[in-house]
Formats: C-alpha cells, structure tokens, sequence
C-alpha cells in the first residue's frame, strides 16, 4: 500500500436505519456531530434512510407506493394496447 494516501481516522461507528430503527455498528470514516448509546457502550452515530435490514431487495417484501394515481393513469392510457 502506498504510505499517506489512507485515512487515519478509523473508529467504531453506530449506522442507525431512521425507517426501523436498527442499529449496527462498523468501523469508518464518516464525519458525525451526534452520539448514541447502543448495549452501554457510546458511539457517534450516522442517520440512514434506508439499510439493509428495511431495502425491499434484500427483506424481500416490496412496497408500492401510488402518488397521485400515476399507476391508474397509466393503466387507462396504455389499456388500449392490451392483448387480450
């Protein structure tokens, strides 16, 4: 490896899953400004929207979300070319 190109700062990380609240903890990087208590032990904590504990791809369950009826808008444009 090539000297003073890696960074220096590694340390245990909390990634917390904002949509289900799981926490797992890894070694990073990331800039945090909060903290968080996980099994009595302190961490800086890193927000995410989505893991993969809630990701569809890997849980396996989808989910479909129709925002002002675009599927149904679909549907009755495209009906006409239906092979039926």
């Amino acid at each position: 490896m090539r000297k003073g190109i890696h960074p220096e700062n590694y340390r245990l990380v909390a990634f917390k899953d904002m949509s289900n609240d799981d926490v797992f903890i890894t070694k990073s990087t990331v800039e945090t400004k909060e903290t968080i208590t996980h099994e009595g032990v302190e961490y800086p904590v890193f927000k995410m929207e989505i893991s993969r504990t809630s990701h569809p791809f890997y849980t396996g369950k989808s989910k479909l979300i129709d925002t002002a009826g675009r599927i149904d808008k679909f549907k009755t444009k495209y009906a006409k070319f239906s092979k039926e």
